[in-house]
């Protein structure tokens, strides 16, 4: 089911701020067989990338996500999550383009489903209670990243 949500929209990097709501239960596994669910998650905030390796918008934030999980260390959740693509040619992708964070498939979690992830990069962020803090398609570089941690205090 589709969480669905309303928001208000903010000029420049169009991110979007909606009302303080807890997000619906997650789960899922890492490509390293870490089990995560939202429960689990919480006392820290989580940034969920939806990406595919054919994105080249996602390819070129890749760095700036990669620099948060160096950055922010264990304040900060990094979920990868590959949506709608084989384990296989996630595996061949990350071998020649490694990826810092936590790489989970689409088909080992219900987060696609839950935020409706269908264009690339798709940014969720949630603070530390697992409330709805941002909601953002398109690439946002570091700048934008950074904006958005903003709003859960980092």
């Amino acid at each position: 089911m589709l969480y669905r949500r309303a928001f208000l929209c903010s000029f420049g990097l169009g991110l979007c701020a909606f009302p303080v709501e807890e997000t619906p239960d997650f789960r899922g596994t890492t490509l390293k067989g870490e089990k995560f669910t939202k429960s689990s998650l919480k006392g820290t905030p989580v940034l969920i990338q939806f990406w595919a390796t054919w994105c080249g918008v996602c390819r070129r934030d890749q760095p700036a996500v990669d620099a948060l999980v160096e950055e922010y260390g264990d304040r900060l959740t990094v979920l990868a999550v590959s949506v709608n693509e084989s384990e296989r040619v996630v595996r061949k992708y990350l071998a020649n383009s490694p990826r810092k964070g936590r790489i989970v498939l689409g088909g080992s979690t219900n987060l696609p489903a839950i935020f409706g992830a269908n264009a690339f990069p798709h940014y969720v962020l949630l603070d530390a209670e697992s409330r709805l803090k941002a909601d953002v398609e398109g690439g946002i570089g570091d700048a934008g990243l950074h904006q958005l941690l903003k709003r859960v205090n980092l």
